[in-house]
C-alpha cells in the first residue's frame, strides 16, 4: 500500500474509532452465556458451512492476487473498529455498527464470514465483547446474514443503474439493519414471550434496538461511502485487481 493509502486508511480508522470512545457497556453483540446450550450448538452448526465457503473464497482471492491481502486486512480492521462501538439497548446485547458492508461489496459475502469471526474472537479475548458460547450466533448475524444482504442490495442497485455512492450507502445501511433483525430473532427464539411467542418477543427487541440502531446504520453507510471514495482515489490498481472496478483481472 502506498503512502497516501496508508494515510487515508489511518485517518478513516481514527475517525470511526472516535465514535466508540464515549460509550461503555457490559456486553457486545450477544453476550457470553446468554443463550441456552441448544441455541449455542445450533447457531454454530448453521454458521459452519458459510465459514468453510468463506475460507475457500479468501484462499482463491489471495491465490489470484497477493496484493488483495492489503485490502482484506483493511476491511477486517474496518469491521473491528466500527463494531467496537457499543451502546446498551437490549438486555443481553448492544447496538453497534458492523462495518461488514465494505468487505461484502469488495470481496463478496462469503469472505466476510472469516473476517467477521476473526474480529469476534479478538473482541471476545481483548475487549470482553460477546463471547465464545455466543460466537456462532454472533457470526451468523454480523458476519453472514448482514453481509449477504449488503452484497445483494449492492448488486441490485448496480443492475438498476443506481448511483454508485447511493448503492454503497444502501448496501451498508440495510446490511447493518438486517444484522439487528437477525439478532432480535435470535434473542426471541431463545426467550419467547409467554403471550405472543417468538414474534411478539422479536417485535419487542426490534423496537428497543431501533432508536439506537437506525442512526448508527446511517453513520455506517456514510463511512463506507467515504472509504470507497478514498480507495477509488488512492487504490485504483488494487480495486481493479479484485474486480471491483473495471480494468482488472476478474
Amino acid at each position: 500500500m502506498r503512502k497516501q493509502e496508508k494515510i487515508l486508511m489511518t485517518l478513516a480508522i481514527m475517525f470511526a474509532f472516535s465514535f466508540a470512545l464515549p460509550f461503555t457497556a457490559n456486553a457486545m453483540h450477544i453476550m457470553e452465556g446468554y443463550l441456552p446450550v441448544g441455541h449455542v450448538i445450533a447457531w454454530s452448526l448453521i454458521s459452519l458451512p458459510f465459514l468453510i465457503a468463506g475460507y475457500m473464497s479468501i484462499k482463491k482471492t489471495v491465490a489470484k492476487d497477493r496484493k488483495a491481502i492489503t485490502l482484506l486486512a483493511m476491511s477486517g480492521a474496518f469491521v473491528f473498529v466500527l463494531s467496537s462501538l457499543k451502546i446498551p439497548s437490549v438486555t443481553g446485547s448492544c447496538s453497534h455498527m458492523t462495518g461488514t458492508g465494505l468487505a461484502a461489496i469488495l470481496f463478496g459475502p462469503s469472505a466476510v464470514s472469516i473476517l467477521g469471526i476473526i474480529v469476534l474472537i479478538f473482541q471476545a479475548l481483548l475487549l470482553a465483547h460477546g463471547g465464545f458460547t455466543t460466537l456462532g450466533a454472533n457470526t451468523f448475524s454480523m458476519a453472514i446474514a448482514g453481509p449477504f444482504v449488503s452484497f445483494i442490495v449492492y448488486k441490485i442497485c448496480k443492475k438498476t443503474k443506481v448511483n454508485d455512492n447511493v448503492s454503497i450507502f444502501l448496501a451498508a445501511f440495510i446490511g447493518d439493519l438486517l444484522t439487528y433483525v437477525v439478532t432480535a430473532f435470535q434473542l426471541a427464539f431463545a426467550y419467547p414471550m409467554k403471550d405472543g411467542g417468538v414474534m411478539a418477543s422479536a417485535g419487542k427487541f426490534l423496537l428497543v434496538f431501533a432508536p439506537t440502531q437506525v442512526p448508527l446504520a446511517i453513520i455506517e453507510g456514510m463511512l463506507t461511502v467515504i472509504i470507497v471514495i478514498g480507495l477509488k482515489t488512492y487504490a485504483q490498481p488494487e480495486l481493479k485487481e479484485i474486480g471491483f472496478i473495471e480494468g482488472g483481472n476478474n
